[in-house]
Formats: C-alpha cells, structure tokens, sequence
C-alpha cells in the first residue's frame, strides 16, 4: 500500500510503498478514505521534547471502511473511526475487560497510533488498530465528520474540564481546529459570551460558525480590553489552545480573580510564567490531554443527531501525494484550518 513517511526533521514526508497491515485477534484493518492532520502531528514531527522515531507513519484522525476484520463484532463493510490508544494490555492479562483504573489515553505505557512504527497511523490507504477502541459510524455520519470526531472530542473535554456553565464569559486564545471546537462546546455548554482570539483572519471567519459570538485580532486589539467590549467584564473560564511559549501567562494577564484557566495547546518547549500575578489572583489552572471514550461516543451522537457539525473548519482536502506539502504549508498556516488527506482517492 502507499503511505507518507516520516523519516528525518527538516525534511518532507515520503510517499513509499509499504506492507499493508494484516487484522489479527481482536484487530481491525480500515480502508481510510479520510485522514486529519494535527497540531500534534506537526510537534512530533519539529525539533523539541518529542520526535516520533524515522518511519513513522503518522495520522490518528480517521474514518473509512472496514476491509478485515478479526473479531465478530465487527464485520467487512461497516463504517468506523477509532480512538487512537494503544494501552498496556495489563489489566486484560489477569481477567478484566477494560483498564482497571479506566485510565485510557492516560495509561503510562500507552502509545498513540500514528506516533510510533509500532502502531502505524492513517496517513495510508489502511490503517489497523483494536476493536477495543472502535466506533461504528451510523450512517448518517459521514466519514469525513467521523474522521472529525477526535479533534472535537479534545475540545469537548476541555469544555467540560473548565466545568463552562451557563451564562459564563468564555475567553478561547487561539483559532485552529482545536480553539474552534471548544468554542463550539462552550457555546453548547451555555455560555453567554464565547470570544476568541486568533491572528489569522479564516479562522476568525469560521470561528462565528463555530459557535464564536465575537472574534479578536491580537494584532490590532489588546485582548483584554476588547473582550470586555464585547462580553462587559474580564472572562470566567479561559482556554489556551496555541501551545506557544507566553500563551499561558497571556491567560493568567487576562484571567479575572478567581478565574479558570485550561492549557488545551501543547508546547512542545521550555516556558516560563510568574507564579505570583495567578496567585493573587488564586487562578484556578488545569492542563488537558485528549479525551475520554465517553467524550467520543456524545460528539457520535451530536454529529449523529446534527446538532454539530464540524464542516466550517474543514477547508482543505488533498490527495496522498499532495500530503507532503500541504502538510508543510500548515506550520505556517494561512487559509488553512482541518487539513485533510484522501489516501484511496
């Protein structure tokens, strides 16, 4: 099957012919026919804390057509997506069915498909994983929203981390696909004011699609002040989702007392922030990491009764070969927002 490859920093992935995976046990093996790009994808791929090891096949953001499968429950022809954890199969090993401390994408020894050679990922025409984590896509849900759903399960799990709750000041910092999806949830969740911040002006279009009652241009306005412009008073709950240095100590500047911050982006880079200006404020400071199989399964069902729809942020999709470059154009992006890839054409 072809696949993009990762080999080397500072240079492109490689479309390469490589073995297609076989279903064993308990596995699946997928025809992808979409496949997102991350944020994630491009740190793993940038010189910093973690660089995923040459020949790696990345993607972890897919849906497509099962073509083999290893377990009765799961059948040739039916439509899934994944969550990409590949947790210790410890707890399985003295008798249970699932993690005994249910702790998923958080189990120490998990390894994320599409970030080691060990679990490949969907930048490929197959991708196999375990039926453990599978998701059957009804069909009503595309498989374009189903490769979807992990980026909006991170936003969702965010939202419901920062405990938005109705009538709230929502203060998102950073508009890509991660900042739009929670601001798609917050506003969901019942928030009055859902403002975000972003500096590239497609995002801030398709932030008000996506649940945004007001945008902001960090490079014309002061956040601050024209947040409370828009909301009348500093933010209950702010989500940092641009995962650069000084993006959480910009979240404790505009952080009102008593305030909650979430850390949503990931910096992959050493940071520095003054303790004191949160501790006068006792700001209440939680970091996020992905999502829950509960956080999967109600963006399903969202997707599935159309109350969420995730098209406003999907604006590019390429073809294999076209994967290389597109992927990077996105590290510095312009009209991009969701990347996607259609390895089968």
């Amino acid at each position: 099957m072809r696949a993009a490859v990762f080999h080397e920093l500072g240079k492109p992935l490689q479309i390469e012919s490589v073995s297609k995976p076989q279903a064993g046990r308990g596995e699946i093996v997928l025809k992808v026919h979409y496949c997102g790009v991350c944020g994630s994808d491009l740190h793993a791929t940038h010189p910093g804390v973690f660089v995923v090891p040459d020949g790696t096949i990345l993607g972890h953001e897919f849906a497509g057509e099962i073509v083999e499968s290893g377990s009765p429950d799961w059948k040739v022809g039916d439509m899934a997506t994944a969550l990409p954890n590949n947790a210790c199969d410890d707890c399985r090993k003295v008798g249970l069915m699932k993690c005994k401390d249910d702790m998923g994408i958080m189990c120490p020894k998990n390894t994320l498909t599409g970030f080691h050679p060990s679990f490949q990922g969907a930048y490929a025409e197959y991708v196999k994983f375990s039926c453990t984590e599978a998701l059957r896509l009804p069909s009503s849900v595309k498989n374009r929203e189903g490769a979807a759903i992990e980026p909006l399960a991170v936003g969702l799990h965010a939202v419901n981390r920062g405990k938005v709750a109705i009538g709230e000041r929502v203060l998102i910092l950073g508009g890509g696909p991660i900042g739009l999806a929670t601001a798609l949830f917050s506003k969901l969740a019942g928030a009055r004011n859902v403002v975000v911040s972003e500096l590239a002006t497609a995002r801030r279009e398709a932030a008000g699609a996506m649940g945004a009652t007001a945008v902001i241009d960090p490079a014309q306005e002061d956040v601050a002040q024209a947040f409370a412009r828009h909301a009348g008073a500093p933010p209950d709950v702010i989500f940092e989702c641009v995962g650069v240095p000084g993006m959480i100590q910009q979240a404790i500047d505009h952080s009102r007392t008593w305030g909650r911050i979430v850390v949503v982006g990931v910096c992959m880079v050493e940071d520095k922030s003054m303790p004191m200006s949160a501790i006068f404020k006792e700001t209440d400071i939680h970091y996020v990491l992905g999502y829950g199989r509960p956080d999967w399964r109600l963006v399903l069902d969202l997707l599935e009764s159309g109350r969420v729809d995730p098209g406003p942020m999907i604006t590019d999709i390429v073809a294999l070969e076209e994967l290389p470059t597109a992927f990077e154009a996105l590290r510095r992006p312009t009209t991009q927002i969701k990347v996607m890839v259609r390895p089968n054409g």
